[in-house]
């Protein structure tokens, strides 16, 4: 099977082909702005980081910015810094050059003389990257190309029951077919530690996805605090979850049937093809920025009580199992699965077209969340501690 992507000179594959202006730290966000704004069809990603943050959160700031820029999905990247933050030009470039070789522009207010000319040099540098990304013309990739993000939010049973084993299904196929899928959301995993472990396609790696839930839990042991005082939240209280181990199972059966053929940090890029797990947050928009950072050109995410975040640089597909929660949000929904409760369609039924949805999306074709300008960002800043 195919899909009609863009091919990168560094071998990545994308399936969209964004321009991105970005901020290199917070207080460059104005001028970022107006520059993404000047010009259409230029795509703005937030950065609300780059200053006063110590080692390990700068480590995971430039990990995550890096991530996104090397993704399949973006052509090239101006960064618009203010001149005197933490991170400065020559660490944005080495990051993202250890991993990519796309276009990187950068400019300072405080080099360029004012927000004004900023602007102006901004604004000349992106519309000529621009041309050059317009030149790019989709061609036949191979479905073994594709990085697909497993992630949900605002879970209710009908997530356990339907959706997720939808996407399980497709995880499965798109597995089989020599592509990757990544399943994160640490937090979601306990309880289920064990049947993790299990999947392992080595000892190794499922101990190390077992050691990665335990330390989790073990985390907020630490800071006195018990992770199920706050998950399940009270969303998933309300649609009908109980405790964090329901929840848990549920989860996990976004991942299909395959065995985890490794397992990564908060935002590491996936360098291995199949199945594999990322150490993640459960909050929803940094998890899923966490997956396109490690790779993922796509998200489908699902939810049972309604979510309509998105991401600024690939496309989510937002899912239910829910049909009560389809009919009342289909402005942000993007497919219902609930008639495998009903009996009315199979999982494989579903599944297919989950796929030919996957496969549309590849192609081209809008998601709810980008039609919406959905394009929220956020970096878990305890990667590792849960």
């Amino acid at each position: 099977m195919q899909f009609q992507g863009y091919r990168r000179p560094d071998g990545r594959v994308g399936i969209r082909n964004h321009v991105v202006v970005m901020p290199g730290c917070l207080c460059s966000t104005i001028a970022a702005q107006k520059i993404a704004q000047a010009v259409e069809g230029v795509t703005y990603l937030e950065n609300p980081n780059g200053c006063a943050q110590d080692s390990r959160d700068t480590a995971m700031t430039l990990e995550i910015i890096s991530g996104l820029i090397a993704n399949g999905n973006v052509y090239g990247v101006l960064i618009v810094g203010n001149g005197c933050e933490t991170i400065q030009e020559d660490r944005y470039r080495a990051e993202i050059g250890a991993k990519t070789c796309k276009p990187v522009e950068y400019i300072s207010i405080q080099g360029e003389g004012g927000l004004g000319k900023t602007v102006a040099r901004g604004v000349k540098i992106i519309t000529a990257m621009k041309a050059q990304a317009d030149l790019c013309k989709r061609e036949p990739c191979d479905l073994s190309e594709l990085t697909l993000g497993l992630e949900c939010g605002g879970s209710d049973p009908t997530s356990g029951l339907s959706s997720n084993v939808v996407l399980g299904w497709v995880s499965d196929y798109l597995v089989d077919a020599g592509g990757t899928a990544i399943l994160a959301e640490t937090p979601e995993a306990i309880g289920a530690e064990k049947i993790l472990r299990a999947r392992g396609a080595t000892p190794e790696v499922g101990q190390k996805i077992y050691d990665m839930v335990i330390r989790c839990e073990k985390s907020h042991l630490d800071a006195g605090e018990d992770v199920r005082n706050s998950n399940p939240s009270p969303g998933n209280k309300a649609g009908g979850i109980t405790t964090l181990e329901e929840k848990s199972i549920g989860c996990i059966h976004k991942s299909g049937s395959r065995p985890f053929m490794a397992a990564y940090e908060y935002g590491q890029l996936v360098d291995k093809k199949g199945l594999v797990f990322m150490d993640g947050t459960a909050f929803d928009v940094a998890s899923t920025v966490s997956l396109i950072a490690g790779g993922a050109q796509v998200v489908i995410f699902t939810t049972g009580r309604g979510n309509p975040v998105g991401a600024p640089t690939a496309p989510v597909i937002k899912v239910t199992g829910n049909r009560e929660t389809y009919e009342w949000l289909t402005d942000i929904l993007d497919m219902d699965t609930s008639t495998s409760i009903s009996g009315e369609k199979s999982v494989e039924q579903l599944g297919q077209e989950m796929l030919d949805l996957l496969i549309a999306v590849c192609n081209g074709q809008q998601v709810k969340a980008e039609i919406n300008g959905c394009n929220e960002m956020c970096i878990d800043q305890h990667s590792g501690y849960c």
